[in-house]
């Protein structure tokens, strides 16, 4: 199924390409980049940091459960950087191909200032792994403007290994399952301070399965464990 999605993917992307290589590129217009023609592009660089949704009930969670006002407890900084490279397709719509990498909680950089370590992947292991997509912008103003994105996610396994319930020691056993390719999705909002400098607020959120869990203490199996993170983030845009 992941490899049906990658595939789409990369048709969706060449389709985007080969449309707007027959676009009149001969005005600038729109409130998309509105000193390029249509059919035009730009290369570009994103970067995000935010807090992770976290819980008790022994998975990672999902947007319904989320809660912002949570305390430090269950919940972490996540960072992620994407690059990629966007059409504009229409006078106020830009769409384009992306990949990266996401990180959902295995940094703490405040540690910069004591002795404990900034990097706690091999105490937390939080999801993390990389991402290939497709992304799009439709700008309501000239400044303003709404983005999606999504595609195809290969996230760390684990080494079948998972931490039973978050805040969990690891070294809980997992079945194959556990760490298969998934998919990723994210949508948001923010100002372009100029043609090529934006910032913004999105919502992402990483889809993964940790399969059947067995506690080596008790021997408890539970199935279909999900590890999907999402994410509230502020986010910076470049544009070359």
């Amino acid at each position: 199924m992941y490899k049906t999605c990658l595939a789409a993917t990369i048709a969706a992307a060449t389709l985007i390409a080969f449309s707007v290589s027959a676009q009149d590129t001969s005005a600038a217009q729109g409130a998309y980049q509105p000193d390029q023609p249509v059919g035009s592009g730009n290369w570009f660089l994103d970067a995000n940091v935010g807090r992770t949704n976290g819980n008790g009930d022994q998975h990672f969670g999902n947007f319904s459960n989320f809660d912002f006002a949570q305390g430090q407890r269950d919940r972490r900084t996540g960072y992620g950087l994407t690059g990629g490279y966007r059409w504009k397709v229409g006078p106020d719509v830009g769409l384009g191909v992306e990949a990266g990498y996401a990180d959902l909680g295995n940094f703490r950089v405040r540690n910069i200032f004591n002795s404990q370590p900034v990097n706690q992947s091999s105490s937390v292991n939080a999801l993390r792994g990389w991402i290939v997509g497709l992304n799009g912008r439709i700008n309501l103003l000239p400044g303003w403007y709404l983005s999606a994105h999504g595609g195809y996610f290969h996230p760390n396994n684990y080494d079948h290994a998972y931490p039973y319930e978050m805040g969990g020691n690891l070294g809980t056993l997992t079945t194959g399952r556990a760490g298969q390719d998934s998919w990723y999705a994210g949508a948001g909002t923010g100002w372009d301070i100029s043609e090529h400098f934006g910032i913004g607020l999105q919502y992402d959120y990483f889809h993964a399965n940790a399969g059947k869990v067995i506690d080596p203490a008790t021997g408890v199996a539970t199935a279909d464990l999900k590890r999907s993170t999402g994410i509230v983030s502020l986010m910076g845009e470049y544009r070359f």
